[in-house]
């Protein structure tokens, strides 16, 4: 593990930036970002085309390692180049701690939720990506309903997975998503806690991981995790939320850091100038740097 990294992530100032949409969602991201199907003929030409419009975002002025402290790359960006550097590289060498997302997909619901689709090849991810720098993986399940059951199954996957990833030098971002239009929103993030705070008292002193977590119904109600000592740090994804939305929310909840993906990119589009391009990105930064750091009294 690098310690720079380690330190830039658990005390610096900013956020971390999800870069990291895979192959159901990036028609919709590009779409999003103006470069509609027709415009392309293949999923090589997709991931060429998104593949562009990441380099257009890490390579602008705005990205700077004093706001943006990580960035998460989906498999085939880290694969790629950034001017004549593999991303991850690139990334590194300007300050910014690239992350991986390692997961598969989502199984089918059941018990309220969505496991992970096995993941055969980890192993051999995890060596390419101790190849390009990076520092840590992040890994997305999805709960739905308020099923206890579900709920704790949910969690054993991720850290089950999670001491994989630990034991091959990185650091994993446990992601179980609460969905925000949940019916009983908040009664879910409760039990969330208390599963993760079980999982979490389980792991040795250097079990190190990172959680990302939708900004919670009730302010500050992952305050034992982001306090634990096995948590590097705590990270907010949007979870469909507008930027304004997150970014109020998260200005609620003490030393909680955005990691958004949707939200960050929402404004950006193919045809701006790059004059306008860079003025907008660093406009969003600004805003979603200014929810992470600076919270409400």
């Amino acid at each position: 593990m690098n310690k720079e990294q380690l330190e830039k992530i658990k005390t610096g100032k900013g956020f971390i930036a999800a870069l990291d949409q895979s192959g159901g969602s990036t028609p919709k991201a590009l779409k999003d970002y103006g470069v509609a199907e027709d415009q392309y003929n293949s999923e090589d030409e997709m991931f060429k085309l998104v593949h562009d419009m990441r380099t257009r975002i890490v390579s602008s002025p705005a990205f700077t390692s004093d706001k943006v402290i990580g960035a998460i790359l989906f498999e085939q960006t880290m694969d790629r180049e950034v001017e004549g550097k593999h991303t991850g590289d690139y990334l590194a060498d300007k300050g910014v701690v690239p992350f991986l997302k390692v997961d598969k997909g989502l199984d089918e619901q059941k018990d309220g939720v969505q496991l992970m689709k096995p993941m055969p090849d980890l192993d051999e991810l995890l060596q390419r990506a101790n190849d390009h720098k990076i520092f840590g993986t992040k890994m997305r399940s999805n709960i739905l309903e308020l099923n206890k059951d579900g709920i704790d199954l949910v969690v054993k996957q991720q850290f089950d997975i999670g001491k994989q990833i630990i034991s091959a030098g990185l650091v994993p971002i446990i992601e179980p998503e609460v969905n925000i239009n949940a019916e009983n929103k908040d009664q879910i993030e409760a039990y969330l806690a208390d599963s993760i705070l079980t999982e979490l008292n389980k792991l040795n002193d250097d079990q190190l991981v990172m959680l990302k977590l939708t900004i919670p119904t009730n302010a500050n109600q992952y305050k034992s995790l982001i306090e634990h000592p096995n948590v590097v740090r705590v990270v907010a994804l949007s979870g469909g939320y507008s930027r304004e939305d997150a970014n109020t929310l998260l200005k609620e909840n003490d030393n909680l850091i955005a990691s958004f993906s949707r939200a960050l990119i929402n404004d950006l589009n193919v045809n701006q100038s790059e004059a306008d391009f860079d003025k907008i990105l660093g406009d969003t930064i600004d805003s979603i740097y200014d929810a992470s750091v600076n919270k409400n009294a």
